[in-house]
């Protein structure tokens, strides 16, 4: 299978900010005091310990498949390769299905979510909240209608911000410490308990969308340069640099406000913690540097997502429209239309719901586990040989990711139901459409 090449103009610091302003969006700052919440015995740190490892696992998958199918649209290509003709075009068909339904949502949440988190600083009504919704999502693809190469220099911008946030946020905490954070079982308790494992795994669903992104430049894969280096390379920089911030902002805000006092919905627990430390103007200063980094995240976001449905266009599994590059630009400049149109369409449409769930239940069964499958297939058609980066230790990463996967999957609850519907919902669309395709040809 061969689809046409967009420009190499991405470098390992290109990728490895993409990747890394996907992961760091406004979703650790939310979900940070929902983790702490469910710790009553404060082994929260454990819980992003185990989205890490859940991360390095499973990027090993992604490593091995994005250095030898350097291609765009990432799980799309992998898929298509790994389960032959007929399982790979109704897997890639299946992940572009997912991905036409949780992608304008993962934008519109993140755009509401800014808006909502932008009422720390202004007092905003409901469809004053909308609007700056629905401008965030037209800001961002007015800065990503552009060449990819300037894209790229946008993202070391974006990203540079990040870490100085990050950084600040960490070093205040550190040096204002008033408790420690457990790290071990006290009493009776212990890491071997139902208990402890059932709250890792409620915590565990958080903290592992927290990590999510760390694949992104597998989506941009035909923009990389020397991918067969620098899509490893950067997958495993982003997730080791994110993990070690995660670890080091949790220790640092809960280490000035006490864990014992945090409940699910303070919205707003990073910027109180520095107004407790430097007073109000402090906070109002983070804040506008939170909001920053959400849109950052969400330029990533965009940027990975539109490329998906164009590699599925291009390989004839998606409607041809999609498959266009800018005639100047050269970059899928329709898929990035709809996508940003959908995404503004919800972001005024709908309420900011817990999402989160959702979008991880439906990604860990086509997506996840469908590429850890994929993987061994690939290594029993074709064996290792050639492989420019191979996976340490092969099978046992993927023993453990499937097993990952599904223990998330269970923790999700009810919506790991939502997402075997949205499959099973995808399975019967291509079989129809398939169906009409051989009623035409007749």
């Amino acid at each position: 299978m061969s689809l046409p090449k967009t420009n190499r103009k991405l470098n390992l610091l290109h990728a490895t900010s993409i990747n890394m302003i996907d992961m760091v969006g406004i979703g650790p700052f939310v979900v940070m005091p929902m983790v702490v919440s469910q710790f009553h015995d404060g082994l929260f740190l454990w819980a992003w310990i185990f989205g890490a490892v859940t991360a390095f696992v499973d990027a090993m998958i992604w490593s091995e498949l994005g250095a030898k199918y350097p291609l765009a649209g990432g799980t799309y290509n992998f898929h298509r390769i790994a389960f032959g003709e007929k399982g790979g075009r109704l897997m890639s068909f299946l992940f572009v299905w997912q991905t036409a339904i949780q992608a304008p949502l993962v934008v519109a949440s993140g755009a509401i979510g800014f808006a909502q988190y932008l009422s720390f600083l202004v007092d905003l009504n409901l469809w004053q909240q909308k609007m700056i919704s629905g401008g965030l999502v037209i800001l961002i693809f007015f800065l990503l209608y552009r060449k990819i190469e300037t894209v790229g220099k946008i993202s070391v911008a974006l990203w540079s911000v990040v870490i100085l946030t990050v950084l600040w946020i960490i070093i205040s905490g550190l040096t204002h410490q008033q408790q420690s954070i457990p790290l071990f079982p006290k009493g009776n308790d212990s890491f071997f308990s139902y208990a402890f494992w059932a709250v890792i795994g409620q915590g565990s669903v958080k903290t592992i969308y927290s990590y999510l992104g760390y694949y992104n430049v597998c989506h941009l894969g035909g923009e990389i340069k020397k991918p067969d280096r620098n899509i490893p390379r950067s997958i495993f920089i982003s997730i080791a640099g994110i993990a070690i911030l995660y670890l080091l902002m949790n220790i640092s805000v809960m280490g000035v406000i006490p864990w014992q006092s945090v409940k699910e919905d303070d919205r707003y627990l990073v910027s109180s913690f520095m107004e407790q430390i430097y007073g109000h103007q402090a906070g109002i200063l983070v804040t506008i540097l939170i909001l920053w980094i959400a849109m950052a995240s969400l330029f990533a976001v965009i940027l990975g997502y539109s490329r998906v449905p164009y590699a599925a266009a291009a390989d004839g599994n998606f409607f041809k429209i999609f498959s266009k590059l800018h005639p100047t630009k050269e970059f899928p400049y329709v898929s990035l239309i709809v996508l940003c149109s959908l995404g503004f369409i919800f972001s005024v449409l709908f309420k900011l719901t817990d999402v989160i769930s959702s979008i991880l239940a439906m990604r860990i069964l086509v997506q996840f586990i469908g590429q850890s499958i994929g993987v061994v297939l690939l290594r029993k058609r074709f064996g290792a040989e050639g492989l420019p980066f191979k996976m340490w230790l092969f099978p046992l990463p993927v023993i453990l990711s499937v097993g990952i996967w599904l223990f998330v999957l269970l923790s999700t609850g009810w919506f790991a139901l939502w997402g075997s519907i949205i499959a099973m919902i995808g399975v019967v669309i291509y079989y129809l459409t398939q169906q009409l395709i051989k009623v035409k040809s007749y």
